[in-house]
């Protein structure tokens, strides 16, 4: 089910009356739990099982890890769930990579392997709730929360529909808590929920879909080579693409659970207003990338080992990342390039400290603008479906024209691109110290007004094709 469908429209307002009717607080938790249910199991009903069976181990693997026990013990239930939650991620979503490169090795050892063909179809959402149910089972086992003594609340917590199948992941600390009192969203917050439901929107449909989506593929799916400036602009609408696509995605989920009467953390802090690669991963998909942070790089050691060290586990959490995004090595290489440039960063950062120069508005615009182009870069093995291409793609970047150059966008797509790219980066860099709330706060309410007005006429005009979010493939 879709956000920017109308199916999503009458399940939405459905959910909204029955949250709303004067029933006690357990039984509208309930009929939260089983709206979440249906609206995962309208992609394919059968793959609920998954999420329940995810669901469930943790549930039981956080009671166990409550009660007195040996380091062995501990150890030994955390290793299960762990097992247990990747292995389901591995099978779906990694079973016929690893399949496949097998089968390569076996080529290339002189051995003729034809294995039988997995057709496996990759659950909806599994690289979020599965790392979601995973944050509850680190956090009991860190000492960071207790067991939760409902399992009612923690079923919602895993299955909540505005955030179940792209994110943002969100922490049991921070979402179980707020099962603890009956939630109703005030006027302000159904206000801001629906104003922040329409942006959303209006970034995946219009903007997204709308504008860019045409020429990404224009540029990407197509065999032939393209010429320098073709490729930098194909590059800069996906990078307006990805962003629109999966922070449309985030606000809209913020927003349907701001109606309800539920908080979800900001996913996006206008990212390509970044100066420097840290910052970079501070604003983009903030719910992964303190993930990583904290499950992954601190417990290898952080910045808090030798510079050898420091550099490998930046580098080891960053490919995790980059395999995270998909089964596919241009992802891996994706994930690599970002750890290369962190590296670079803090290599960087020790000749050239900041001050100085560094707080001149000029140097930070040179700054962010190189970070962008760099992320720019790195968006192209994200998005190039082979290496052929992307290699391709960044030959043309850097002058280097193929055989069968031509130039893949037209005349009018180029100005669309540069026009929503100059506009995005413009709104970033002036957003870049506040927030979507602060900003609105400020502006006269008939102009706010006027905007969404405008966003709801262009969402309803939009002629695109209804595509699903670019994330539901992770």
């Amino acid at each position: 089910m879709l956000f920017n469908s109308l199916t999503f429209f009458y399940f939405f307002t459905g959910v909204m009356v029955l949250h709303h009717l004067p029933l006690p607080w357990r039984v509208r938790k309930f009929n939260l739990l089983w709206a979440s249910y249906l609206f995962y199991m309208a992609w394919n009903p059968p793959f609920v099982l998954v999420l329940i069976a995810s669901t469930l181990i943790d549930w039981f693997v956080g009671k166990a890890l409550s009660q007195p026990g040996s380091v062995m013990k501990r150890r030994g239930l955390l290793c299960i769930s762990l097992l247990a939650n990747l292995g389901m991620l591995g099978f779906f979503k990694y079973g016929n990579f690893l399949l496949q490169n097998f089968t390569w090795m076996m080529g290339q050892m002189g051995i003729e392997y034809a294995p039988p063909q997995w057709d496996i179809v990759l659950p909806v959402g599994i690289s979020f709730y599965t790392f979601q149910t995973l944050t509850y089972t680190f956090d009991i086992y860190f000492g960071k929360m207790k067991r939760w003594n409902s399992f009612l609340d923690y079923s919602l917590y895993v299955t909540f529909f505005p955030q179940l199948v792209a994110g943002p992941i969100v922490r049991a600390n921070d979402f179980l808590y707020q099962c603890e009192e009956p939630r109703r969203a005030s006027a302000k917050q159904l206000s801001w929920g629906l104003t922040l439901l329409v942006i959303g929107l209006f970034e995946k449909v219009v903007i997204a879909d709308g504008l860019l989506a045409p020429v990404v593929e224009d540029v990407f799916d197509n065999k032939a080579g393209t010429r320098f400036i073709g490729a930098w602009f194909g590059s800069f609408a996906f990078a307006g693409q990805i962003f629109c696509d999966f922070a449309g995605y985030s606000t809209c989920a913020i927003g349907v659970a701001m109606c309800l009467g539920f908080g979800i953390m900001d996913n996006f802090r206008f990212p390509y207003a970044a100066i420097g690669f840290s910052d970079f991963w501070r604003r983009w998909h903030i719910s992964l990338s303190s993930f990583l942070r904290d499950y992954l790089y601190i417990p290898l050691g952080g910045n808090r080992v030798s510079n050898i060290r420091t550099h490998i586990n930046l580098m080891l959490t960053m490919l995790i990342g980059g395999l995270w995004h998909g089964a596919a090595w241009t992802f891996v290489v994706w994930g690599g390039l970002h750890g290369t440039y962190l590296v670079g960063e803090r290599f960087l950062m020790k000749l050239w400290p900041k001050g100085g120069l560094w707080r001149s508005v000029p140097m930070q615009v040179l700054a962010a603008l190189g970070t962008f182009l760099l992320v720019c870069i790195t968006w192209v093995f994200f998005r190039a479906r082979t290496f052929d291409k992307a290699f391709s793609m960044i030959g043309s970047m850097l002058g280097r024209y193929p055989a069968n150059q031509g130039e893949l966008m037209t005349q009018p797509q180029m100005i669309i691109v540069g026009c929503v790219t100059v506009a995005m980066l413009y709104i970033h860099w002036q957003m870049r110290n506040t927030t979507l709330e602060a900003a609105a706060n400020k502006t006269p309410w008939w102009l706010r007004a006027t905007l969404l007005a405008i966003m709801i006429v262009a969402i309803v005009m939009s002629p695109g094709e209804d595509r699903a979010f670019i994330y539901f493939q992770f």
